[in-house]
């Protein structure tokens, strides 16, 4: 099943760099977000990157962490659902 079935909110086109923050060892994925809305977004990752269910999106150009759920993997997209927001990480340097 598509994911744009179960979508219920519009999401806008962006295009902004950010990191997946994991917080194991400190450790970051640099991504794209591709499109978002204040529910969730659709970003692009490189294909062969190890991403876990949930992590901190850091997006610089909002400051904004973003805690996220992945709800959809494929190839080098990930759609996540935000479950909130918190400060950036002390230890990242963006």
């Amino acid at each position: 099943m598509p994911e744009d079935d179960n979508r219920t909110k519009r999401r806008q086109r962006v295009l902004k760099g950010a990191a997946i923050l994991t917080g194991i060892a400190n450790s970051e994925v640099k991504c794209t977000v591709r499109n978002m809305h204040p529910g969730g977004a659709e970003l692009k990752v490189p294909i062969e990157a190890r991403v876990p269910d949930e992590f901190l999106l850091y997006v610089p150009t909002d400051g904004i962490g973003y805690k996220a759920i992945v709800r959809w993997r494929r190839e080098d997209r990930i759609g996540v659902e935000f479950t909130g927001t918190e400060p950036k990480p002390h230890w990242h340097y963006g």
